[in-house]
């Protein structure tokens, strides 16, 4: 699998990019910081913040110059304040159009940079008290938005990615079978899931049972990796928490062919680490982790232990593949 990256995340500890500079980095400085990442094959560009101005060609074509490959564009409602209130489920007719129009063209940006993929996330997107809105309205309001997007431009795909809270009290699309349910109504075949492991963990999910939900009824389209624990969106490295269910899901969705980018969307910012450190960590816990993979894949005894239901045997089996240096 190749890896992506959150192009923010090098924005932490700019000096350590340019010696006894600490001033904030351009988003050309953060294309060139990511490409020194060993192993590091694609970025994301948030739209419209990383693109002002129409820049979306130039900005990907540097980031391929230096070895980046475009994984896809990811919506952010941040332009106008009255998003705080709601991006598709604004109550002000004229705030959804805006947000609408808005996510329109990033997907023409999208297209015209020659990517595939558009991930929006509507966190913007619920509500705060009781009585503070009409529900059925609300979820009328955000499938429409989500069908009218998607069936903009039915060659790109459009993949939603969910979160239970945050900046909301309540987000409408909040964990995998409400997100799932809004796919299946809006009805375009152009729609898909994200899943965000600190996300799913914090709607209370088992990360490899969402994957084998979002297989049966959806495609899957995205995986953020990082970690955390549980309480909200803390982007730690991954498999630094939560190791096993990390595996776990990396094993099932190379079960149900996921063959895009894992994208890992962490938090350096956050605690002042080395981004390009933390990133080339990321690498390696997942590098390690798909060669264990590769070998509990060779042990017929994981399926038997499977369909068993027997963690002892299953567990072990596990501890087993992850001593074994190879063969």
């Amino acid at each position: 699998m190749k890896y992506a990256a959150r192009l923010n995340s090098f924005g932490a500890r700019p000096e350590l990019f340019r010696a006894g500079n600490a001033r904030k980095l351009t988003v050309e400085d953060l294309v060139d910081r990511a490409a020194t990442v060993r192993g590091l094959a694609a970025v994301d560009f948030n739209y419209p913040d990383h693109l002002k101005g129409g820049a979306a060609t130039a900005i990907v074509r540097r980031a391929a110059d230096a070895g980046l490959a475009l994984n896809g564009f990811a919506m952010r409602y941040y332009d106008d304040p009255a998003y705080k209130a709601g991006a598709f489920t604004n109550p002000d007719a004229a705030v959804r159009r805006s947000a609408i129009e808005l996510t329109k063209r990033g997907i023409d940006a999208l297209a015209a940079a020659g990517g595939v993929l558009m991930t929006i996330w509507l966190g913007q997107d619920g509500f705060d008290y009781p009585f503070q809105c009409d529900y059925g309205e609300l979820w009328d309001l955000e499938v429409a938005g989500i069908r009218e997007v998607a069936e903009h431009n039915p060659a790109i795909d459009v993949s939603i990615e969910y979160k239970p809270n945050e900046p909301r009290a309540f987000s409408l699309l909040g964990d995998v079978g409400t997100t799932l349910l809004a796919i299946a109504e809006a009805g375009s075949p152009n729609l898909g899931v994200t899943l965000d492991f600190a996300h799913v963990l914090y709607a209370g999910e088992q990360p490899a049972l969402s994957a084998a939900l979002v297989a049966r009824r959806s495609r899957l389209l995205g995986v953020h990796l990082n970690d955390g624990y549980g309480g909200r969106d803390d982007g730690l490295m991954a498999g630094s928490v939560h190791p096993v269910q990390t595996l776990e899901l990396l094993r099932e969705i190379r079960c149900v062919g996921f063959s895009a980018a894992i994208y890992f969307d962490t938090f350096p910012d956050a605690t002042g680490l080395d981004p390009v450190a933390e990133c080339q960590a990321n690498i390696a816990t997942v590098d390690a982790m798909l060669g264990t993979i590769d070998r509990l894949e060779r042990d017929n005894r994981v399926g038997e232990a499977l369909h068993r239901q027997d963690p002892i045997a299953g567990l072990q089996i596990v501890r087993d593949a992850q001593r074994t240096s190879g063969g």
